[in-house]
């Protein structure tokens, strides 16, 4: 399953590449966030994998991130594999004549095991999830508001 998505974000390219390469800014715009476990390769750089932990629900879901191209404040392109579920991940960021940014998020999904007939059934959900990090993100970055004063 593929699919695209952009959003424009109401700030220079180079503040919002800023934001969204923080470790410490992530719990602020990925609802269910709970932690990032550095595992190899340098730490931030193009190569180095960290295990993210996710509440979702009454779960706690665990995938390796890794990061497969780093060029600021362009692009920045991650793979997340979790139980039954590969994630390629391409993010653009593009300065508008306008002074903004536009956020663009290739994604592309596999799912093996359970997780085909869930990718079968709901596609949307995914797209949605996408989308809500989008939305949560540039909140977070315009206006400073984090997903956490709604926890």
């Amino acid at each position: 399953m593929e699919y695209t998505l952009d959003i424009e974000i109401s700030l220079p390219r180079n503040e919002v590449a800023k934001k969204f390469d923080s470790e410490e800014n992530m719990k602020h715009w990925q609802k269910g966030f709970i932690n990032m476990e550095h595992l190899s390769g340098e730490k931030g750089k193009t190569g180095a994998t960290a295990k993210l932990t996710y509440k979702m629900g009454n779960r706690e879901i665990e995938m390796i991130e890794t990061i497969t191209l780093l060029d600021p404040p362009k692009a920045f392109h991650l793979t997340f594999d979790a139980k039954n579920v590969y994630n390629i991940q391409e993010n653009y960021f593009e300065e508008l004549p306008s002074g903004h940014t536009k956020w663009i998020s290739k994604n592309e999904f596999k799912f093996s095991g359970f997780m085909k007939f869930m990718g079968f059934l709901m596609p949307g959900a995914f797209k949605k999830q996408s989308y809500s990090y989008m939305t949560d993100f540039k909140a977070f970055a315009e206006e400073g508001k984090s997903v956490l004063d709604n926890a």
